[in-house]
């Protein structure tokens, strides 16, 4: 920010230290400028630390409301199964990454069943780490990506909402339902000061075994964060990228960025399969769309 565009700038206070750090910590919700009492931290300070470390410790064991967020995603128009990994609950799943890699064999039968005719894109909203992350994110992001969707003519599965489940648990489901590309929507491990942050996870031609590096991800999908419909519009980009170049991952880079709307309007970026104008200012949660606030 320049002094021209800043009208404290040439207010003499601002020369003193407290007001300068006083206005950059309103910036920013990194815990800086707290202040001190005697060698310690503020009361305040100690008791705001305190609540953000409890509010991640609960977003960590907070169950899925499965059922309510299946609910809330067929409101809007998707079928939707449900899922559920090999860990048997919420203290095997800490203690056994490995085993919310893994469909339980319930779910395997079930999803085998349900298979019909090969698909482009599955979807599969998963409890993660932060089932608050997935109560409050999912559907709202879903509801900005329907109508891409919509236009796009990729066949879909149903929705996949699974629990106990972690990233990879998204290529058995891609894997059994027999679609090109896979997108998990799952809840973050929680931060001090982001419990509710959802991240986004794309893989073509899932299947059990597949790295990280062969994903790509957007991460901190909150109101604070990535709003939902930019990170709709991204995903979409993402999405429509790899089913056209065939790959996800360290291969593919995010150039989503070059299509948002500037002061010259966007431009379709060199190899995509279709014009993709991005959604309007005041679209969604009513963003505006400007390369600058990526």
């Amino acid at each position: 920010m320049s002094r021209a565009d800043d009208p404290a700038a040439d207010d003499p206070a601002t020369d003193d230290p407290a007001t300068a750090w006083r206005r950059l910590a309103a910036l920013t919700p990194a815990r800086i400028a707290l202040g001190r009492a005697g060698s310690g931290l503020p009361t305040r300070e100690v008791l705001r630390f305190g609540l953000a470390h409890a509010q991640a410790r609960d977003a960590v064991h907070l169950p899925l409301e499965a059922d309510e967020v299946r609910a809330g995603i067929a409101a809007l128009g998707f079928e939707t199964l449900p899922a559920a990994s090999a860990a048997p609950d919420r203290t095997t799943y800490l203690r056994r990454p490995d085993l919310g890699r893994r469909l339980d064999e319930a779910s395997t039968a079930a999803l085998a069943a349900a298979a019909g005719d090969p698909v482009d894109l599955a979807l599969v909203v998963a409890d993660g780490l932060s089932a608050r992350a997935v109560h409050e994110g999912a559907v709202p992001l879903l509801a900005a990506l329907k109508g891409a969707l919509a236009g796009s003519g990729w066949r879909l599965a149903p929705v996949v909402v699974a629990t106990q489940a972690r990233v990879a648990l998204g290529d058995a489901v891609g894997a059994l339902l027999e679609a090109r590309a896979v997108a998990v929507l799952i809840g973050e491990r929680p931060g001090l000061s982001s419990p509710d942050s959802l991240g986004i996870y794309l893989t073509f031609d899932p299947r059990p075994g597949r790295t990280d590096a062969e994903r790509n991800c957007l991460s901190n999908v909150r109101a604070a964060g990535l709003k939902p419909d930019l990170a709709a519009f991204k995903l979409h980009w993402l999405i429509d990228q790899a089913l056209t170049r065939r790959l996800t991952g360290v291969a593919l880079k995010d150039e989503s960025d070059r299509l948002l709307a500037g002061a010259g309007g966007s431009k379709p970026i060199v190899g995509a399969s279709r014009p993709y104008p991005p959604p309007a200012a005041g679209d969604g949660s009513g963003a505006r769309w400007n390369p600058e606030e990526i």
